[in-house]
């Protein structure tokens, strides 16, 4: 890796306005499961598939096994940033970094002190009454049983993209400007099978477009730079000292 490591290394000096482009494969280095991965949440067993249960039909219609689900496996309170999370929050500092634009609802990119972090698919910190609209932290769902309720009675939802739901428009079109406007696009952890979130990236005009994954993606070929391995271990041999 020594080689295209220097290379990546070479870009991200040359660069001023880069974006960073993050999947599940960021936040697995903390511990937390990828839905697509050999031991990902889809291989596992349960009464429904997650991908069904993480659905808006189903939270509609099964509130109560939606959110015993969604309390055992899609709150991962005790994750901590790692190596690549920490690196993109000091390439903010060193004003190297326009934004991170991420696929994970963890809230680790601010937790490593990242400012501009647009979530294309909303965080699990984030959560809301369906009635007043009154805002909830992540700790009353942890710590309710059954259907998290407001004290108007109304319904507690998290602040995540179910299946079947559209993107945050504000979001996304914020996504799209900053792509647009790189001068480097590094697109980490992701097998950019997830659309639209992975059709971002057609708006970068740029001539570096990094690639860095644990396995081959769709994409490899339109990039300047592919890099097969860890993103935590590709993000800790680069210079980040300005």
């Amino acid at each position: 890796m020594g080689r295209e490591t220097e290379t990546l290394q070479q870009m991200i000096d040359e660069s001023s306005r880069i974006v960073f482009f993050g999947g599940a494969g960021v936040s697995t280095e903390s511990g937390i499961p990828d839905f697509r991965s050999v031991d990902g949440l889809y291989n596992q067993k349960y009464d429904y598939p997650p991908e069904t249960i993480l659905s808006h039909t189903f939270y509609v219609r099964r509130p109560e096994e939606f959110f015993r689900f969604y309390r055992d496996k899609m709150l991962c309170l005790d994750a901590k940033p790692n190596t690549a999370h920490q690196a993109l929050a000091k390439l903010e500092v060193l004003g190297k970094l326009s934004a991170v634009v991420t696929q994970n609802i963890d809230g680790l990119h601010q937790a490593a002190g990242s400012r501009k972090v647009l979530e294309l698919h909303g965080s699990v910190l984030r959560n809301y009454c369906e009635k007043c609209h009154s805002f909830h932290a992540v700790e009353e769902i942890v710590n309710s049983t059954g259907v998290p309720v407001c004290a108007c009675g109304g319904r507690i939802k998290p602040d995540v993209v179910l299946y079947e739901e559209g993107l945050d428009q504000n979001t996304l079109q914020e996504a799209v400007r900053v792509i647009s406007e790189a001068d480097m696009l590094i697109i980490g952890g992701t097998s950019l099978a997830v659309y639209p979130a992975a059709g971002l990236i057609d708006y970068y005009q740029g001539n570096r477009l990094v690639l860095i994954n644990r396995t081959p993606t769709q994409r490899d070929t339109k990039a300047d730079l592919v890099i097969t391995g860890s993103i935590g271990e590709v993000f800790s041999q680069i210079d980040l000292h300005g």
